[in-house]
């Protein structure tokens, strides 16, 4: 965040307020499902953004919803933006821009928020359309369900929803955003707050995942792909860098495990970019844009352990991982 839009998300007590999403119309009724009418913006930095790529990628939407990589790197510019500076010439190939928000003043010439990835950008109208990113894996695994690949598997079954949402709240609230809440807070009682909320919650399933190979049991679902994208980031980013640092991931047998299972699993490990979260989170998050000083980028933790047998399989009843 730029020192202009800090205030609109830290709150009087110093804690940090996530802003509300602009673009939320959803698809199958206002938005229209219909391959190769959208494109995906992303970074590979972003967990927000990762969860949308990780099922995009396990459902086969990849061949209908085509994607554009921003750089993990902040633009050196007077806003907080996304920039395409991996591309050739700083532009995306397809949508021909060179930052993220102009999708989202294309849609609202008065949007004056944090342009966020993920968004869903009409490529013909290269026009903002959607960035919900709380319930744009669920849109995936619904609405879009036509144009799964042959065989995809649900991460959303109608029977399992409600215990899936369920988790899924609680996991943004204490987990997902409770990295941020310690990372951004402007106070010390409201970052130990987070603090100490974040680590009950992941004592609790700790605990919950020493019997259960995955959330909800034996098969991958929505909520697991959401609490996956904190995980692949904790140790090398948000322990030191949002000083979420009583333990690492890799100091939780169940959870460490855990993580690894899903890793080593097609569109996990596949899509997940430790370097470009390092670039981001040390070199280029805007925590405190008014530092001077040369930003250190660490050259550790050792990144072999994710390959490392999990043997979580021995909590599972099925050889499948996904519910078919």
């Amino acid at each position: 965040m730029s020192s202009n839009n800090k205030p609109a998300e830290i709150d009087q007590d110093g804690s940090f307020k996530r802003q509300v999403n602009r673009f939320t119309a959803p698809f199958g009724e206002e938005l229209p499902v219909q391959s190769g009418k959208y494109r995906l913006l992303w970074s590979p930095a972003c967990p927000w953004a990762h969860r949308a790529v990780i099922v995009r990628k396990i459902l086969g939407l990849d061949s209908s919803i085509s994607l554009g990589t921003a750089s993990p790197l902040r633009p050196q510019i007077d806003r907080v933006d996304w920039e395409f500076s991996l591309d050739e010439n700083h532009k995306d190939p397809v949508l021909g821009i060179q930052y993220v928000s102009e999708v989202y003043f294309r849609a609202d010439a008065d949007y004056n928020g944090r342009p966020t990835v993920p968004v869903m950008v009409d490529i013909d109208k290269k026009k903002a359309v959607n960035n919900d990113y709380f319930n744009l894996t669920t849109y995936f695994e619904t609405v879009w369900a036509p144009l799964h690949k042959e065989e995809a598997p649900d991460l959303y079954p109608e029977e399992w929803r409600e215990a899936i949402d369920q988790w899924s709240e609680v996991i943004f609230h204490d987990i997902n955003n409770g990295v941020y809440k310690c990372g951004f807070a402007q106070s010390q009682d409201a970052y130990e707050q987070a603090y100490d909320q974040l680590f009950a919650r992941l004592d609790e399933l700790e605990k919950h995942l020493s019997v259960n190979r995955f959330l909800l049991g034996d098969y991958i679902t929505d909520a697991d792909v959401r609490f996956y994208t904190t995980l692949a980031r904790f140790d090398v980013a948000y322990y030191n860098g949002f000083n979420t640092n009583r333990n690492l991931i890799r100091e939780f047998p169940n959870l460490w495990g855990y993580a690894r299972d899903l890793y080593q699993t097609e569109g996990f490990g596949d899509t997940t970019d430790f370097h470009a979260i390092k670039q981001h989170y040390h070199l280029s998050i805007t925590i405190n844009p008014d530092r001077t000083e040369e930003k250190i980028l660490p050259k550790g933790p050792d990144l072999s352990g994710w390959e490392t047998p999990h043997h979580r399989e021995k909590l599972s009843k099925t050889k499948d991982k996904f519910r078919y």
